[in-house]
């Protein structure tokens, strides 16, 4: 297996730490990943990409992980994030694939950074205005996201997360996969380490708190602003927490420019946790992806 590197980064007035492995001077593929995760997140990833010529970094995200834990977690910090650690790696441009919470940050640097994402790939999130509206017009999406209701109380959702930490990490990873088996007792302690303290569990939880409080204004910036980068989208269809209507072609379609539709793959036999759940079937949907893409 490639030996992964430990790199620490300046970016955006935080240090990040990541997790890298590739050439030196391959291609730039930035690995963001979701909650509740970390770098290590893309342990499957980062070979394969190294063995494929390309210079993955996978950071542990604003607030998680060793990476400072210092908001705001805003869409717009977070695409700030996304184009200054991409700067902070001596690129101006890089491939961005983003899982969960790191697709919407994807779907934000796309969309406020445009400069710096030369293609998109997003794993289980949908564009982060359409799932806005679910919520409003989707019952069985509301029900399916009813956690980030809980989120929004004051101080007892970090309290209980750190509390009974062990076992809240173990039902999100392992609850929210269909394949159970991705998760080991070995691989969840990295991540119940991770969040053992009530302010590491805030970090994280900060991030579904801006987003409330952030209305509809990232839908009109979309609007605006609409995605012109090669955009691949790949999905766990046994999704728990995210319904396939989400990522509905005409439900993705006004966030695009004219003419840029995303490519969409479905892997059938595995959840929310795809990356870690179906590895292979990731890989190769985003090799074969980035290898079509770069002869257009």
């Amino acid at each position: 297996m490639t030996p992964l590197e430990t790199v620490e980064l300046e970016a955006n007035g935080l240090r990040f730490f990541a997790l890298a492995a590739g050439p030196a001077d391959g291609l730039l593929v930035l690995l963001l990943h979701g909650f509740p995760e970390l770098s290590r997140s893309w342990l499957h990833q980062l070979p394969a990409l190294a063995a494929a010529g390309y210079r993955a970094v996978a950071p542990d995200l604003r607030g998680y992980g060793r990476t400072e834990r210092r908001g705001p977690y805003d869409l717009r910090t977070l695409a700030g994030d996304v184009a200054w650690l991409v700067r902070a790696l001596g690129r101006e441009r890089a491939i961005v694939c983003g899982h969960d919470w790191g697709g919407a940050m994807a779907w934000a640097a796309a969309t406020y950074a445009p400069r710096v994402v030369e293609r998109l790939v997003v794993l289980n999130c949908p564009h982060p205005a359409t799932l806005a509206r679910e919520l409003l017009v989707n019952p069985r999406q509301l029900l399916r996201s009813r956690y980030m209701l809980a989120f929004q109380l004051p101080w007892l959702p970090e309290r209980l997360l750190a509390r009974d930490h062990a076992a809240a990490i173990a039902r999100a990873l392992r609850g929210g996969a269909y394949r159970r088996d991705a998760f080991p007792r070995d691989e969840l302690e990295p991540y119940r380490e991770a969040f053992a303290s009530p302010d590491a569990a805030a970090a994280a939880l900060g991030y579904y708190r801006a987003a409330f409080r952030g209305g509809g204004s990232f839908g009109r910036d979309a609007r605006t602003r609409p995605v012109a980068a090669p955009t691949l989208v790949v999905w766990g269809v046994r999704d728990r927490f995210l319904g396939l209507e989400t990522i509905a072609p005409e439900k993705m379609a006004p966030w695009f420019a004219p003419g840029n539709a995303p490519a969409v793959v479905l892997v059938p036999e595995a959840g929310h946790f795809v990356q870690n759940e179906a590895p292979d079937e990731v890989n190769r949907a985003i090799l074969t992806w980035l290898a079509e893409t770069a002869r257009r």
